[in-house]
């Protein structure tokens, strides 16, 4: 049955919506999503050099 619903789903999107909205929309919500995960993987790599060299204590 859930297969049914998914498909009914992906239908009512794909006759509501065109093909070039749709790829732009997830395209969109994949970069901002690669963007973010990029930024937190840096500082906390960052975060990590600091903490491991010190920091710049003396």
């Amino acid at each position: 049955m859930r297969k049914y619903s998914a498909l009914a789903i992906v239908a009512l999107l794909a006759t509501t919506l065109s093909s070039c909205e749709l790829v732009e929309g997830i395209f969109k919500a994949g970069v901002w999503s690669g963007v973010i995960i990029v930024v937190i993987v840096l500082a906390l790599i960052i975060w990590l050099v600091s903490k491991v060299f010190g920091g710049g204590k003396s």
